[in-house]
């Protein structure tokens, strides 16, 4: 009996010390997921501070000079970083994903979720390119000669922020992830308040002209009376 128990004692304390490695890879693991979830936040957040900061340029004029739109297009090459950062953690996560209690995968197979994104990215990926199509070199930073966007922005204010914002979306349903899906509804809070922001500074830069392109013309989506 008592070299039975001696054997169990022995079997037992192998296979705790087979578990520890085990056991510190996967601590090893979620601290990654952690530290890129944190990563995905805090770049979130900074996209939405250097953005704001690089469609204010007219109230930065008021402090600084011609010079504020130099600045603030600086201000908006260091938000694209950020979101590009955001991008690269959406990647991660599909390596590293937090230990939640959601499922890493949709219920469906992988290519139901290609479907999706394709669905999502067409229209989104549309108003984007038109947007940018229209909005000419202002997309990359604003410019203190360039008058009142046409085109596409006739029908609509933000065509660009309403089809970008979609595309994250695409990203979570490409990666399968139930997770990411779920999180990139933080991303229509962040769009808001920047096209919030970027519209008090249009009107500080065009005054009464932009006010009446305001009443007529829809904010993120078009009005109904008119068309695209």
């Amino acid at each position: 009996m008592q070299g039975k128990t001696a054997i169990l004692r022995k079997y037992g304390s192998l296979t705790g010390s087979c578990d520890k490695p085990i056991l510190a890879l996967r601590q090893s693991i979620a601290m990654i997921a952690w530290i890129n979830f944190v990563a995905l936040i805090v770049s979130a957040l900074l996209f939405l501070y250097f953005y704001v900061k690089s469609v204010s340029p007219a109230a930065l004029e008021k402090k600084m000079g011609e010079a504020a739109y130099a600045k603030c297009m600086h201000y908006r090459l260091i938000a694209s970083a950020f979101e590009i950062v955001a991008v690269a953690n959406y990647i991660v996560y599909f390596f590293y994903p937090l230990p939640v209690s959601l499922p890493q995968t949709f219920p469906w197979a992988w290519w139901v979720s290609i479907i999706i994104a394709i669905a999502i990215a067409l229209p989104g990926g549309y108003l984007m390119g038109i947007g940018l199509r229209d909005a000419g070199k202002e997309s990359i930073g604003p410019k203190k000669e360039h008058a009142l966007y046409g085109g596409i922005y006739e029908k609509v204010r933000h065509p660009q922020a309403t089809g970008e914002v979609t595309l994250w979306w695409v990203i979570a349903f490409i990666l399968n992830s139930p997770f990411l899906a779920i999180f990139s509804f933080i991303w229509l809070p962040i769009f808001y308040i920047f096209c919030w922001a970027e519209e008090r500074d249009l009107a500080i830069r065009y005054g009464e002209p932009y006010l009446e392109y305001k009443r007529n013309t829809g904010f993120l989506i078009p009005n109904r009376r008119k068309k695209l």
